[in-house]
């Protein structure tokens, strides 16, 4: 019956045992495949690199720190700085495979007001960052200092919006502010230094057909916690690299990616017009891995088709993607890019204790393994900005150290071996962008430097349920079928229907485990940095509570011996169903709170077990037992 269904629309539906094995089935086969060899991969000094890029990184685009105002390095530098200083840059505690692990990196979120960003079955709550109109509005929910960071970050966000909007197929071009004469006078000069470092690339290219890495047990069981769903955060120091999950918006992956020129690299320098990168001269690969790569360079769309049966979509998981009571359509990135939230990341390796291997390339020490970003509106760009220092300080890691031990972004065709892998040296102030469908055909990691990082990763969220102004209008749908009587304040039920019943328990569940349950495991910890979404958070409480009252006055309507058989009988059915999922997921929670590691944390970062268990109402009893509940349920059921 639709009723029994119930917990099955939950939003935190799984992946199921057998679904989950057969993917694991499937990909050891794709890796006995590989053996253990490894995959190749080009960097700038590797003959073809350039080639590589246009026919099967499409959609990648380097834009060099020098074509950046200076005043906007400088204030972004500052901010990020300023939040690190301040303490308001956290590891989460995020799930995965029903365990809980700490990220590697620690974040925040800073976006639109009342904006969040679900991964990992965690939600991250927005500090807002301070736009003109904000600052207008006189809002006061942080101090001047976090304030002039946030506002930092959203001048760089602004300009991000405008940059990738007016990137065209094609476009290769875009100046240093110290223009193009003082480019080519120093072109000379640049070039020979370039030459001294690419042969230290060219050590790097011959060294990494040795490594072996680990013998490959990584190839089975243990996967990269972060490929699952994605970002730059779960530790790769702990768990290898998995090969291949898909994110909750990945469909597209099902289809053949067409090879099209179009990798641009907006820089500084002369060599503008044919799209190459300046001053990276090819070099000549050992011939052990110029052979690898004549056996294994096919056309991109005969790899797809080869290793379609190693291709499973997770067609389980929700295309809403935010936790919504009712999944919604797939949206699609049309119009000017309007980034509505950035990650920011900060990771100092030398404070890890390991780092893993990069398993199936040999790329390297991986801060992050490989990866989708989820949640993100189909099609839409990322734009990344990549700041490198020594310390808190700030002191720029630029000419400290060889390119060698710089930071790196890897990448790779999704259900791939046979192209090879392709990584981006970036210095302190570069950005990429990731457009078109990249994100959802392609994986990437993020390769380990010797210094500590910042990233600011701006993103197009996909927030049709993941807003503040969208969970109050479900609170408000929700109530407007619960009537409180003016004079005596006692609550009653307008509609009794079986369908009514489902969709307010729904929303009921949605408010509790998507929201206020995330916001006290985690979210609260921001609240000594930034008020604006305590109020907002006392309210969805409120609204809850009045929630518990209908499941109680619902529970009285089935008990009720008036009620005829049938529909009192659908009624007991639905209402169990919606019990039975919230006893399951109020345990998960409990187990949380409680866990070993959250126990680790500091008192003003520990998650906080809220006692969700009765109802502030004076014609209920207080507090009421679930399970006890659901008993009356099942026990009514069965004497029907």
């Amino acid at each position: 019956m639709q009723a029994r269904q119930c917990k099955h629309n939950s939003r935190n539906m799984k992946r199921s045992g057998d679904s989950e094995g057969e993917k694991r089935r499937k990909r050891r086969r794709l890796l006995q495949q590989l053996g253990d060899q490894k995959i190749p991969f080009l960097g700038p000094p590797d003959r073809g690199y350039q080639q590589l890029w246009d026919s099967s990184y499409t959609g990648l685009v380097l834009r060099r720190s020098c074509s950046l105002p200076d005043e906007l390095h400088g204030r972004v530098q500052a901010a990020l700085l300023t939040l690190r200083r301040k303490g308001c840059l956290l590891r989460d505690l995020v799930r995965v495979r029903d365990r809980d692990v700490f990220t590697a990196v620690s974040r925040a979120l800073l976006g639109e007001p009342g904006h969040t960003y679900r991964y990992l079955d965690t939600r991250l709550f927005a500090i807002p960052w301070h736009s003109e109109d904000t600052e207008a509005k006189g809002q006061n929910c942080c101090d001047p200092d976090l304030r002039a960071a946030c506002k930092a970050l959203w001048e760089l966000n602004t300009f991000f919006c405008s940059d990738v909007s007016q990137l065209k197929e094609g476009d290769r071009l875009a100046q240093c502010a110290k223009g193009e004469a003082e480019a080519k006078q120093g072109e000379e000069g640049d070039t020979e230094s370039k030459h001294s470092e690419d042969s230290k690339y060219s050590e790097g290219a011959e060294s990494r057909q040795s490594e072996e890495g680990d013998n490959e047990s990584k190839h089975s069981e243990e996967w990269d916690i972060e490929s699952k769903h994605s970002e730059e955060g779960c530790s790769g120091s702990k768990q290898e690299g998995e090969w291949e999950n898909e994110s909750k918006h990945s469909s597209e992956e099902g289809e053949s990616s067409q090879v099209k020129g179009g990798a641009v690299c907006l820089t500084s320098g002369t060599d503008h017009s044919e799209g190459k990168i300046p001053d990276w001269t090819p070099k000549t690969i050992c011939s052990t891995e110029t052979k690898s790569l004549v056996t294994h360079e096919k056309p991109v769309a005969q790899l797809k088709h080869n290793l379609s049966d190693y291709h499973l979509e997770d067609k389980e998981e929700q295309p809403g993607g935010q936790g919504c009571s009712q999944p919604s359509p797939p949206q699609v990135c049309t119009g000017p890019v309007k980034f509505n939230v950035t990650l920011l990341n900060y990771m100092d390796p030398a404070a890890m204790s390991q780092l893993k291997e990069e398993p199936y390339y040999g790329m390297g020490k991986m801060a992050v393994g490989w990866h989708h970003d989820e949640n993100l509106i189909s099609h839409s760009p990322v734009a990344v900005y990549s700041y490198s220092c020594h310390d808190d300080k700030g002191e720029s890691s630029e000419g400290g150290s060889g390119e060698k031990t710089c930071w790196r972004i890897g990448l790779k065709v999704a259900w791939d071996i046979h192209t090879p892998g392709l990584t981006l040296p970036l210095e302190s102030g570069d950005c990429y962008y990731m457009r078109d469908d990249l994100n959802s055909t392609h994986q990437h990691c993020v390769l380990a430097g010797e210094n500590a990082r910042f990233s600011s990763t701006h993103r197009v969220a996909e927030c049709s349920s993941g807003t503040l102004t969208y969970i109050q209008s479900q609170c408000q749908e929700a109530l407007t079928n619960l009537r409180t009587d003016p004079e005596t304040g006692s609550h009653s039920l307008l509609a009794l229907l079986p369908t009514t019943l489902q969709h307010c328990e729904e929303i009921h569940n949605e408010v509790e485990f998507e929201w206020l349950r995330q916001y006290w495991f985690q979210g609260q910890r921001f609240a000594r940095f930034c008020s604006w979404w305590t109020r907002p958070m006392e309210q969805l409480e409120k609204d809850w509570k009045l929630m518990e009252t209908m499941t109680m006055l619902f529970l009285a309507e089935v008990e009720q011996e008036g009620q005829s058989g049938e529909g009192r009988r659908e009624l007991a059915e639905t209402l169990l169903a919606a019990l039975t999922d919230r006893q399951q997921q109020r345990q998960t929670w409990r187990d949380r709170c409680h866990s070993s590691l959250a126990q680790t944390l500091p008192p003003e970062e520990a998650p906080v077990d809220r006692p969700f268990w009765g109802v502030d109402d004076p014609g209920m009893p207080l507090p009421f037992d679930l399970a006890d509940i659901i008993n009356r349920v099942e026990l009514l059921l069965w004497r029907m």
